[in-house]
């Protein structure tokens, strides 16, 4: 076991990252289907309406994708984040969720966030700013939470939305879990009041420790994310480089640019330098080792990585037969 910030922590799970952007549903399949046999212990899925570009070219419907999931591999699910508030209402979320669990036979877990322009502003509504996209999560868990628990129908007349005698017949034995992202203060401090846990994409330890500290306690927390195999570094760069510029982004511009062109736009400024400096890219698998090494040392309980570009089935062979054991040696 070790010991951050006063949490004592068992072994730290560690996940493979399904990103919906990039890959067909079908591949998604496959890819889960594979980390179960190379030993990975969970799954997450993005769930995006658009790629971040158009190099990445995919983005389809997570849940039809989960459930395929469900029919071929056991390993349990979070969603890498899910926006229940503007592109969907809550009320809907809540029965996809229960549906997965379902499947799952309760191996599933809802993730959340306030979201992207990206994905939510496609009905046209104004984008919210960061205060009010935390109240309308707020307000959707609540709702999320009542249509799971409750008996009989299930009335809601709040600030931002409104639900009228509606009922889930279809819900796993105990409540979906639900876990929140938090890439900053103020969205932390709101995941540890709300959530049973916590995402997030970067080994912040005084992030986690302000979530702990705020509320968290010992809820789980998890954290991904993303390497490059390739046959040589070089190749694994290039296609980081190509695919995910965007990663490199700085600040809020993730949250704000509404489409995949204006990413493109703003990812010339990430330098293929910058690039291969923040991946880890080839074969080596003492690089791949040494990638986990900032997320253990945070703390966090879980851990998920994804792969970018089209060599991930010898990813999973290289994390089957070398990351993996010593990953869980040390």
């Amino acid at each position: 076991m070790s010991r951050t910030g006063g949490h004592r922590q068992p072994m730290t799970k560690i996940g493979y990252f399904l990103s919906s952007e990039e890959y067909t549903p079908a591949e998604l399949i496959e890819q889960a289907r594979l980390a179960e046999e190379a030993g990975f212990d969970g799954l997450w899925i993005s769930d995006h309406y658009h790629p971040w570009n158009d190099e990445q070219g995919q983005s389809a419907f997570v849940w039809s994708t989960i459930g395929a999931i469900s029919q071929v591999c056991e390993l349990p699910v979070t969603t890498a984040v899910t926006c229940p508030t503007v592109r969907i209402h809550p009320a809907v979320i809540a029965q996809a969720a229960a549906t997965s669990a379902v499947l799952l036979n309760g191996r599933f877990a809802l993730g959340i966030g306030s979201g992207e322009a990206l994905n939510e502003h496609i009905f046209g509504d104004a984008w919210p700013t960061v205060d009010v996209r935390l109240e309308m999560l707020e307000e959707a868990v609540e709702i999320i939470r009542r249509l799971w628990t409750e008996d009989g129908f299930v009335s809601h007349h709040g600030k931002h939305y409104t639900v009228d005698n509606a009922r889930i017949y279809t819900r796993p034995d105990a409540p979906v879990p639900i876990y929140m992202s938090g890439f900053g203060p103020e969205a932390t401090d709101v995941a540890a009041r709300i959530a049973d846990g916590y995402i997030t994409t970067t080994p912040d330890s005084d992030l986690l420790k302000r979530f702990r500290e705020n509320g968290g306690g010992d809820k789980p927390t998890q954290v991904g994310f993303k390497v490059s195999y390739a046959p040589t570094e070089e190749e694994g760069i290039e296609q980081a480089h190509r695919i995910w510029a965007n990663s490199g982004l700085p600040g809020e511009l993730s949250q704000v640019l509404p489409s995949p062109r204006h990413f493109e736009q703003a990812s010339q400024l990430v330098t293929k330098e910058q690039t291969a400096k923040s991946v880890t890219a080839g074969a080596n698998a003492a690089d791949h080792l040494k990638a986990f090494q900032p997320y253990l040392e945070a703390g966090f309980d879980e851990i998920y990585v994804a792969n970018m570009g089209p060599h991930s089935v010898d990813m999973m062979k290289l994390y089957r037969d070398e990351v993996l054991p010593e990953l869980r040696r040390r």
